[in-house]
């Protein structure tokens, strides 16, 4: 079996040029999942409680980067568990209206990817901050990016006892300590929280909404899978709704790519069959396998199903248009060519995807918690590959030493029967989500109280009502952006009437 850990998630998904880097860093396995994640002022925050704060290293503009003194374990009282490492947050309080307005923190909660310019296309956070004159926060996912615990790096990834750390509990608890720090240090203790996250972001900020609800007021929770665990949604929902998607945009599109998993595996049958598969695809480097070639175009599709509808487009206007008589994978490689458009003299096949932090990372969350069984069935245009746990856990065994809990998501921040759950409890949510991203599929798709909304667009992507606005925008996002706002200012004047 190959390397099962293949969920490689976000970054960025702003522009296609990102869309395109982000296919190129599929990694081919036998388990190709999909990427989750987005795409991926104050003058001193010094503390005599937290002397590593208020040590500025950057000032770009109106956002400045601190370091704060995090715990390393929230949850342990042996004495190594309150060693510390300095977790990266930034802020930008050019439009906040002050402690004496109790002027609202808006705060962008890191998921699995290096905080690094995130502020930059955050939009939904800055392009309100003076309407609400909040402050922004953002912080930094432990592990990830400057937030690294232990002296290194590669330290803090040499083995599962190091790793132990890392985990979404402990995430949210370092949210949480930041907030409440900054909140005491800048004496704005009654100024509301509003928590904004996307994909894993997104599940984060629901579940740090219901975990630490005197932090946070409330949440928006983009595009946030939470139901993509045990059997809750159908394992192979991701992929039933990318099929849906090329057959909505052409059912000939979505024909040949169905057609197209049987002919690759006749032809590298043949003697020289290899050979011709990387001449038919212009592939980089010779393919060593069929599976290699199959595994990078599933990502393909599901890249362009989840992140963009116009790449849907362009991918299956290739195929379609291909010269009147070509065979099916010539078709498939001229819907690569259109795709690229040009930016690409070869069609890469093999990538170093091992090194990044989003793989790494990610891999050891999916081997641990964060176990989302997404597999393919027979009734999608993919071939075929189940999700199998045994084998999962076997490969996360032989990886990391540990086994997944592969129903600790559930029993931690619940899931089942949501609707019967939640609504007595909960509040102050809102999911929203495109029906055109696969993952929503897990997300939560009707309201579950009057306050725990769910906002649903059918051609939305992933997380695209939290990016940067453009004038281009349909107006059905920017009127479900306007919606968002209304709720959250809903919101905040309940709890200052209250206050």
């Amino acid at each position: 079996m190959k390397n099962s850990l293949s969920f490689i998630m976000p970054a960025w998904p702003l522009i296609t040029v990102l869309i395109l880097v982000f296919i190129l860093s599929s990694v081919a396995n036998a388990r190709v999942s999909p990427k989750l994640g987005v795409f991926q002022g104050v003058t001193s925050l010094h503390s005599e409680n937290n002397d590593a704060v208020g040590e500025q290293y950057l000032a770009e503009g109106d956002f400045k980067a601190y370091y704060y003194k995090q715990t390393l374990d929230h949850f342990n009282y042996r004495p190594d568990s309150y060693a510390t490492f300095k977790q990266k947050y930034m802020i930008n309080n050019k439009y906040w209206g002050g402690k004496y307005e109790n002027a609202p923190i808006f705060v962008y909660l890191g998921d699995e990817a290096p905080l690094g310019n995130s502020y930059r296309y955050v939009g939904f956070m800055s392009e309100n901050a003076e309407r609400f004159r909040a402050l922004l926060v953002y912080i930094e996912h432990r592990y990830y990016g400057e937030s690294i615990p232990f002296r290194s790096r590669e330290e803090a990834f040499s083995n599962a006892s190091t790793l132990g750390y890392f985990s979404s509990a402990q995430a949210i608890a370092d949210y949480a300590a930041i907030l409440i720090h900054i909140k005491k240090t800048l004496r704005a203790r009654y100024s509301p929280v509003i928590a904004v996250g996307g994909s894993y972001g997104g599940m984060l900020a629901s579940w740090f909404r219901l975990k630490y609800p005197h932090v946070v007021l409330g949440a928006l929770a983009s595009s946030a899978p939470i139901l993509y665990f045990d059997d809750i949604t159908p394992n192979d929902g991701y992929f039933t709704v990318a099929t849906r998607d090329f057959q909505e945009e052409s059912q000939s599109c979505y024909e040949t790519i169905k057609e197209s998993w049987d002919e690759m595996d006749r032809i590298a049958s043949l003697p020289d069959g290899l050979s011709i598969l990387s001449q038919t695809f212009n592939t980089c480097s010779p393919l060593s396998d069929v599976d290699q070639l199959k595994d990078r175009l599933v990502g393909i599709y599901s890249a362009a199903a989840q992140y963009s509808s116009p790449l849907v487009t362009l991918l299956c206007q290739g195929i379609d248009g291909a010269p009147q008589g070509s065979d099916i994978l010539t078709r498939i490689h001229e819907g690569i060519v259109t795709a690229y458009q040009g930016r690409f003299t070869c069609f890469p096949v093999t990538f170093d995807g091992a090194k990044s932090e989003t793989y790494e990372g990610w891999s050891w969350q999916t081997c641990t918690e964060m176990v989302m069984p997404i597999g393919r069935g027979n009734e999608t245009m993919f071939f075929p590959s189940p999700f199998n746990l045994t084998e999962f856990n076997q490969q996360c065994k032989k990886s990391y030493g540990v086994e997944p809990r592969s129903h600790w998501a559930t029993t931690y921040y619940g899931g089942r029967d949501i609707k019967l759950v939640l609504e007595r409890f909960g509040s102050n949510i809102i999911f929203s989500n495109g029906l055109k991203d696969p993952y929503s599929s897990g997300g939560v798709l009707e309201d579950l109280s009057k306050s725990l909304v769910a906002i649903t667009t059918e051609k939305g992507t992933h997380c695209m009502d939290i990016l940067n606005s453009n004038p281009t925008d349909p107006k059905w996002l920017v009127k479900q952006r306007e919606e968002e706002v209304k709720i959250i200012k809903g919101w905040l004047n309940k709890y200052y009437k209250d206050l």
